[in-house]
């Protein structure tokens, strides 16, 4: 089950799982930056454009659907220009 896309202090409290959801090209940036990107949302999910909660049997997975504005809320600059591709990868972090 699908939770709303907001932040739940609730569900934040019963976080056991966090997955960050990137297109295929990553949205031209490096790993590093993928990376930073990551954390910031991770420990600032209120800032995240696109979040869910699912439910699980032991708690909650926090996922986080990584956009451009989140690029650039976070890094200063927009992701590089696009050859995107929508098919997404699941980078899953515990």
């Amino acid at each position: 089950m699908t939770m709303a896309n907001e932040l739940d202090p609730y569900r934040e409290a019963l976080v056991v799982e966090q997955v960050t959801i990137w297109p295929d090209d990553g949205y031209g940036l490096d790993r590093q930056n993928r990376q930073k990107v990551e954390a910031a949302l991770h420990s600032h999910p209120q800032s995240a454009t696109d979040l869910t909660y699912v439910r699980l049997p032991t708690g909650f997975c926090r996922r986080i659907r990584v956009t451009p504005e989140d690029i650039t809320q976070i890094l200063g600059t927009g992701p590089l220009p696009p050859q995107h591709n929508q098919t997404l990868l699941e980078k899953h972090h515990g």
